[in-house]
């Protein structure tokens, strides 16, 4: 039981659908056979979605700290005293603020290492905003509590997984975004975490153009030929296996995605729109590079739906349960790489790029 996975969970909006989506999921009891969740937010407003939904058998564990987490219980931490005011579907100031204090607590104990993932509910990006939150979305802020130089949003599924690399910008900003480094440097955060987090041994990676038609030979465009081409060719010199550039709408159409472990798309919406059509309730938002493990469900904050009892749980499921499996699997290759360091001995290569480098 000591080796259970501690889940830290943001709430999201208050008015949103994360605190449904949440205990929807944890209402699950075959959840508490993988993990022990731990939730950050008040159980006032928690009471309020629960009754909302008609869950009236279902209960959290009041913890004053992640250290007294139960581990067959779902656990709850209140991160604030004073009573909210809950608007379902309501866009405010109110939802924003109980966002951030839920967040910031969850990633200070994931910081200090009191938990060993965190799974955000979704927020808003606008009304999130404040002199303590000034990011894009949960992504930098998480990039810069980690202290990691670089991260790769890494939308991933059963079926696909597409990185991107340009976020959160404005589509009029994307072209002179891309650089050969930028491009470089994403796809050596795919290689590493297909390997790292998803034990993939020798991950086939696709990269898709910027332009229409991957600029028809130049016609639509140059960046292909004088920036994406040259980035997938070093890449590939330092033992990546990628290829590319495809143009995206036939990439997809085709089914020729089928074919890689990975995409990396240009863009955000390049790269989201294909996914979220494919894989939509069960697609994970992965954050590649961070020093810790953070999952997210696809989706945003659902009020149109907030309340209604119609949010599906199934993203913010897989969402846990990719949590659990890549910290298990991050935990199961460094005991392989210690037994092998204090072993000197050769190890077979089941965790991607464990080599026999002892000898």
């Amino acid at each position: 039981m000591s080796n259970k996975v501690k889940i830290g969970i943001s709430i999201g909006d208050v008015n949103g659908i994360g605190l449904e989506v949440i205990l929807k999921t944890l209402a699950e009891s075959k959840i508490l056979d993988y993990c022990t969740p731990i939730v950050y937010g008040h159980t006032k407003v928690a009471s309020f979605h629960r009754k909302a939904l008609h869950l009236s058998d279902f209960m959290f564990n009041v913890i004053p700290n992640a250290e007294a987490a139960v581990s067959h219980k779902p656990n709850m931490i209140n991160c604030w005293e004073e009573d909210v005011r809950i608007e379902l579907g309501v866009a405010n100031e109110t939802g924003g603020k109980y966002a951030f204090i839920s967040l910031q607590k969850a990633t200070d104990d994931l910081v200090r290492g009191a938990i060993d993932a965190l799974v955000t509910a979704p927020i808003n990006k606008n009304n999130i905003q404040s002199e303590d939150f000034k990011f894009p979305g949960h992504t930098e802020y998480l990039q810069e509590r980690s202290g990691s130089n670089d991260v790769l949003m890494f939308l991933v599924s059963d079926t696909l997984r597409v990185g991107v690399v340009t976020g959160h910008i404005p589509v009029t900003e994307v072209a002179k975004s891309i650089t050969k480094e930028k491009i470089v440097k994403k796809l050596q955060l795919i290689n590493e975490s297909l390997k790292k987090d998803f034990w993939i041994e020798k991950p086939k990676i696709a990269v898709l153009g910027l332009n229409p038609h991957a600029s028809d030979n130049g016609l639509l465009g140059s960046e292909e030929a004088e920036v994406i081409s040259p980035a997938i060719q070093e890449a590939f010199d330092k033992g990546i296996i990628c290829f590319g550039p495809y143009p995206a709408d036939g990439f997809f159409g085709n089914g020729t995605y089928k074919q890689f472990d990975a995409v990396l798309a240009m863009y955000h919406d390049q790269g989201l729109i294909p996914f979220k059509t494919i894989a939509f309730e069960t697609g994970v938002n992965y954050t590649a590079g961070l020093k810790f493990v953070r999952t997210s469900p696809d989706h945003g904050t659902g009020y149109g739906i907030a309340g209604k009892g119609q949010a599906d749980p199934t993203s913010f499921m897989e969402a846990l349960f990719s949590a659990i499996h890549i910290v298990k699997n991050r935990r199961e290759q460094e005991s392989l790489l210690r037994n092998q360091l204090r072993t000197g001995g050769k190890i077979i290569e089941t965790a991607g790029d464990i080599k026999d480098d002892a000898n």
